[in-house]
C-alpha cells in the first residue's frame, strides 16, 4: 500500500510511505501571487510532485489521507479563505489523479498518537519515536509540518488495514 499523508496549508507537508517505511516527505510547495506576492499553494507542483513518486504504482494501491481541517476561533477571514482554497486545490488535484482520497479530523490522528492538548512539536517527537531513522530530516523546530503529514499517514496505515 502506498499512502500520501497530506497536511494541507502553505506551511503544511506531503508525506510518501510506502508498505509502511517512509518513502518520501517534502514542504508543501508554494508560489507567490498578486501584488503583495502572498504565499499559495502551487497546485502545479503539487500534481508533479505527487505524479512523480507513484509511477508504476497501480491507482487501487494508493490512498491519499488528507487532514480534515475547519475554520479555527480567532483565525482571519482571509487566512480562512486562503486555507479552504488550498484544500479545495488538494481535493481537485486528487480528484482528477483519480485518487482515493480519505479526511481524518486532527483531533482523531492527535488522540491516537496521545498528542491532544500537546505542543506543536510533540508531533515531531512523536514521529521520530516510530520512524528513528528519519530523524535528521525532522531535526529542526520547522519540521513539525512534516512531522504531522508522516503521522496523518501512519495513523491511516496502522488504522484502516482491512480496506486493502
Amino acid at each position: 500500500m502506498f499512502i500520501i499523508g497530506i497536511d494541507p496549508g502553505i506551511s503544511g507537508s506531503i508525506c510518501f510511505l510506502k508498505e509502511g517505511k517512509i518513502f518520501d516527505v517534502i514542504e508543501m510547495p508554494t508560489m507567490t501571487d498578486g501584488k503583495k506576492n502572498k504565499r499559495q499553494v502551487n497546485g502545479s507542483q503539487i500534481f508533479n510532485e505527487i505524479s512523480s513518486r507513484i509511477i508504476g504504482i497501480e491507482k487501487h494501491n494508493i490512498r491519499v489521507v488528507i487532514e480534515h481541517v475547519t475554520a479555527m476561533p480567532g483565525q482571519g477571514v482571509t487566512s480562512m479563505f486562503n486555507f479552504g482554497q488550498s484544500f479545495g486545490i488538494l481535493k481537485g488535484i486528487c480528484s482528477a489523479m483519480q485518487l482515493s482520497m480519505y479526511f481524518v479530523r486532527p483531533a482523531k490522528w492527535k488522540k491516537y498518537f496521545n498528542l491532544i492538548n500537546s505542543e506543536k512539536d510533540a508531533s515531531r517527537t512523536r514521529a521520530i519515536e516510530i520512524f528513528p531513522y528519519f530523524s535528521k530530516e525532522l531535526a529542526k523546530k520547522k519540521d513539525s509540518n512534516k512531522a504531522d503529514a508522516i503521522l496523518i499517514a501512519s495513523f491511516y496505515n496502522e488504522t484502516y488495514k482491512t480496506d486493502e
